[in-house]
């Protein structure tokens, strides 16, 4: 069984495409120079229409622990996705202000990258391409990955049923892959968790 998580949601009618698709993760991006960003106020209202069974990813980078801490403790998010230079000092601090779980991304472009996310004390961890690019990395240099994880980097309705299919990921996680000019599309979101789910069920 592979999980969904469809990142970068900022707008109500985002909300309204989840709650028909159903994934299982989304993500709400605090980092400002994203052109996702939204403010901890506006995920507050998008949460509050969420249906409940989906959860809530804050997906930060180079934040102030106490910051994440806040907005897991206040139910803002559920998990927080650590996305810049956090190391295992700053997860044991945000461990100490919050039980609750903690993702943190590595770009892999190296089998030394693939190492130290293997080696990462967060709850989960999320393989990237790290780029922006909307291309995926060379899956070879995951291969000894045996805990679970979330794939990402250039992931869509085209390719996602052959990751699943090769490399059973805990997770896969989309962005750009389900969005036509910057705004997410209901019809690639339906046409992307359709291809995952009609693989998991093979």
């Amino acid at each position: 069984m592979t999980y969904i998580k469809m990142c970068g949601l900022t707008r109500m009618s985002d909300i309204t495409a989840v709650n028909s698709v159903k994934p299982e993760y989304v993500g709400f991006v605090f980092y400002e120079k994203s052109k996702r960003y939204i403010t901890p106020s506006k995920a507050v209202e998008l949460k509050g229409l969420l249906s409940p069974e989906i959860k809530a990813v804050g997906v930060f980078v180079n934040e102030s622990a106490e910051v994440v801490a806040g907005l897991l403790e206040s139910g803002v998010i559920d998990i927080a996705q650590l996305h810049g230079d956090e190391d295992e000092e700053y997860i044991s601090g945000l461990r100490r202000m919050t039980d609750k779980p903690i993702i943190q991304a590595f770009r892999i472009r190296s089998a030394a990258d693939a190492e130290r996310a293997r080696q990462s004390s967060g709850d989960m961890i999320l393989l990237d391409a790290g780029a922006g690019d909307g291309k995926a990395f060379d899956w070879s240099l995951i291969s000894n990955i045996e805990r679970p994880y979330f794939l990402a980097g250039g992931l869509s309705c085209q390719n996602v049923a052959q990751a699943v299919r090769e490399l059973h990921p805990y997770g896969v996680d989309v962005s750009s892959g389900i969005e036509t000019d910057g705004i997410k599309d209901i019809e690639k979101m339906a046409a992307f968790a359709g291809a995952v789910r009609k693989d998991n069920a093979l």
